[in-house]
């Protein structure tokens, strides 16, 4: 049995690959207006079923917070669709009349989207619109654990597409899922393009399949509040992001840097805005239960309130614990919440100065966050210029650190799928848009004419006498007469 269904998986797959294909020949074809029209409609679709697409994940996967999904939802669509509906992804898209040079657009083909658990809807709605942006077709192979919801959402787009007038077949999604169905698309020579947002393995699996990708690697967020910093509003920023869905963007913070002279400040703060902070004890308790024996984190703990990660560690915390926070002396395997944790439960460490905290943020970076996102609240435009350094992409500045990265907060493009360029392992070093999702064909007139004179001494000009052809016979018979003799 488990090997039929592996079979009916693949074969799937195939089908709908080749739904896809055919839709996107013809979807093309389709005019920058059509396919702005087909947006629209895709964007209601997703406003009209926000609620019922969250409340299904968070039924699903167990994981986050209903609320917040629903503004995931909302951001992923309508904000995605405001940012880039302006974006040039068809046809002519520049014209450079000094150099005569012109642009024009053509489809990257069929996508393959790789989705999370984390994030099953948003993320979805997020790449379809990018996808459709720029004429691609778009298939999507969900999270096991998340694939009502990730085939509902797929169902609630396309069907909106259709209406509007794109090509049957031009958004998919497995039902099957299986690793080998995974690998058949990934594998399949009409996808032209992977985009994978997940674990690490999907994501190197995803770049091994022998065509373009772009993956979103971990983030392990360090976020420094320098002794200049708002200590109130910086508490504040990092609450919101660190609760919002508790804690599943990978942009959230994981460890609070605090700088020496503010750091009584802080902790004052953060008990006074309902976080708790762990004793020695109580932090051993919460990492037994937070992180596995082998470094990685564990599921059940994921997306989940403090108050039932306290209750599995055994510990009494106060009601309405916002978060939990846990010093720490170090970094690294002997100290396992120094690594990314997807749920409400926040490192803190002290540092004497502003280069201190640079090093550490290195140091955490380097535990598996290298090119993602680094947060710092300060008001010395110096210092926090200093840290444009740092071994991240995305550096963002008195704001909360998981919606700033995504653009919610900031002016950086919105996207849930964040690049960590070639430091983290990423083909791309931004948030991805519709314009990753896009070739680019060049038409360059000639603008000079070539200047190319021939060398001085070429054999055309060379001119030779019959004296000068008789002497160089001379000397090459001379020369075997000696070679002969000896």
């Amino acid at each position: 049995m488990l090997l039929d269904y592996d079979l009916s998986s693949i074969q799937e797959a195939r089908d709908l690959v080749r739904k896809a294909k055919e839709a996107q020949s013809k979807f093309a074809e389709f005019t920058p207006e059509q396919i702005d029209g087909i947006l629209v409609a895709m964007v209601k679709a997703i406003e009209e079923n926000a609620e019922w697409l969250a409340r299904m994940a968070v039924d699903e996967t167990k994981y986050g917070v209903f609320e917040h999904k629903v503004i995931k939802n909302l951001f992923a669509s309508r904000e995605v669709y405001n940012s880039i509906k302006n974006i040039k992804t068809i046809g002519v898209i520049n014209e450079d009349k000094e150099r005569k040079v012109l642009e024009v657009a053509v489809p990257a083909g069929v996508i393959l989207g790789i989705t999370p658990t984390t994030n099953p809807t948003s993320t979805i709605i997020h790449n379809a619109i990018c996808a459709i942006k720029g004429a691609n077709a778009i298939i999507f192979s969900p999270h096991p654990n998340a694939v009502k919801c990730s085939n509902a959402t797929a169902q609630v787009l396309h069907e909106a597409a259709v209406k509007a007038g794109a090509p049957e077949g031009i958004i998919g999604c497995i039902s099957k899922i299986t690793m080998k169905a995974t690998e058949e698309l990934m594998h399949h020579e009409d996808v032209n393009v992977i985009v994978a947002t997940g674990g690490s393995a999907m994501v190197r699996a995803a770049y091994s399949a022998g065509k373009p990708a772009f993956g979103v690697g971990p983030g392990n967020v360090p976020v420094f509040i320098e002794r200049t910093a708002d200590i109130k509003r910086a508490v504040e920023d990092i609450i919101i992001s660190k609760t919002f869905d508790n804690g599943m963007i990978c942009a959230s913070e994981q460890a609070i840097i605090v700088d020496e002279p503010v750091r009584e400040q802080v902790k004052r703060e953060l008990c006074e805005q309902g976080c708790y902070i762990l004793s020695t004890e109580e932090t051993e308790k919460i990492s037994r239960v937070v992180m596995n024996p082998n470094g990685a984190m564990n599921p059940a703990v994921i997306g989940k309130s403090p108050e039932f990660i306290a209750a599995r560690a055994g510990i009494r915390i106060p009601e309405k614990t916002r978060l939990l926070i846990a010093p720490l002396d170090g970094y690294g395997p002997q100290f396992p919440l120094s690594y990314e944790k997807l749920t409400t439960v926040l490192a803190f460490y002290t540092v004497k100065n502003w280069e201190e905290g640079c090093k550490l943020s290195i140091e955490l970076l380097k535990l598996g966050g290298i090119g993602h996102t680094f947060a710092i609240h300060s008001r010395d435009d110096r210092i926090i210029k200093e840290f444009i350094r740092k071994p991240t992409f995305r550096i963002v500045v008195n704001t909360p650190s998981a919606l700033g990265a995504i653009g919610y907060t900031t002016g950086l493009l919105p996207s849930l799928t964040l690049g960590c360029g070639t430091w983290g392992g990423s083909s791309i070093s931004e948030n991805l848009g519709p314009h990753h999702l896009i070739n680019i064909k060049r038409l360059a007139y000639g603008i000079r004419r070539p200047s190319i004179e021939t060398p001085e001494h070429s054999v055309a000009q060379c001119q030779f006498t019959a004296d000068d052809i008789a002497s160089i016979v001379k000397q090459v018979l001379n020369k075997l007469q000696v070679h002969r003799a000896s």
